[in-house]
């Protein structure tokens, strides 16, 4: 990598890093407003307490919230501590995409339309992790997983990755998406056919969404994405029903976990497939 490349790339992680504090505070408004079917544009936000406009200057991520020590400027209501934690994880989630990019995109950004390919993977990725917050508070919150979020991310993310895969010539990882979209989407359709209970029909478009990004990878992060979401889910589920928080038959939000898993599978998805083969003495 030319010297140039190694001072622009990590000045691109610190710079989605801070867009993730930026994002990070949008999102705080569509976990509140699109479970409620407001829009997350208007009106401006306000105190849910007494009603009162929140100034620009009170709506800077983080440092906003610590100004005012956690409550409104006017009436002193609490403001949850929720919101410079979404903030914060977001910048942090965001410089992880950063990272991870970095380190994928290897010898394609020596030339200019690998640099413009990769540019559009790490769009694409940024707002699957965006995508990744919102569902996951969401679901945490409601038990559900929003159309009006989910169904525009395949337009988005197809997009994105379709173009960068004809930029680079690449349409193996084209078809592999397609795949992934169609194997994660199938599967958990299936499940919920067979076990209405326990997966819901979000459920089973998130699952084609995250087959799309993972599947784009490779096989293994797909596999490995898939996988950890149950492993993930059923240890968070055994240790509930341990605790005797909640019993077989209670609904447990699987979203988060489906997140996760792909997210493992996306940062570390390669090295752990490679390392099962090795196990086995396949690879």
């Amino acid at each position: 990598m030319s010297a140039t490349l190694a001072t622009f790339v990590p000045v691109v992680v610190v710079t989605v890093g801070m867009l993730g504090l930026l994002v990070g505070s949008f999102l705080n408004v569509v976990v509140y407003r699109v479970p409620n079917g407001m829009s997350v544009v208007a009106p401006p936000s306000a105190c849910p307490g007494c009603g009162s406009g929140i100034k620009a200057y009170d709506n800077i991520p983080v440092l906003s919230w610590l100004a005012l020590r956690g409550k409104c400027r006017t009436c002193h209501e609490p403001i949850s501590a929720r919101y410079p934690l979404v903030e914060i994880g977001a910048a942090v989630f965001f410089a992880a995409v950063g990272v991870w990019w970095w380190l994928a995109s290897g010898s394609s950004l020596a030339s200019s339309v690998g640099l413009v390919a990769t540019v559009l993977l790490l769009v694409a990725y940024l707002w699957l992790a965006g995508v990744s917050v919102a569902l996951a508070l969401i679901d945490i919150d409601t038990h559900k997983l929003p159309n009006v979020i989910v169904l525009p991310s395949y337009i988005v993310g197809g997009i994105l990755l379709a173009t960068a895969s004809i930029l680079q010539s690449d349409f193996d990882a084209l078809i592999r998406a397609g795949i992934g979209m169609a194997v994660l989407w199938l599967a958990y359709f299936a499940m919920a056919m067979l076990y209405p209970g326990g997966m819901g029909f979000g459920d089973v478009k998130l699952a084609g969404l995250l087959g799309l990004y993972l599947g784009y990878i490779g096989w293994g992060p797909l596999l490995v994405g898939a996988f950890a979401a149950f492993f993930l889910g059923g240890i968070y589920a055994i240790g509930l029903m341990t605790a005797r928080k909640v019993g077989r038959k209670s609904g447990i939000p699987f979203g988060p976990w489906m997140l996760a898993g792909a997210w493992i599978g996306i940062f570390a998805g390669p090295e752990l497939w490679t390392s099962y083969l090795a196990l086995l003495g396949v690879a």
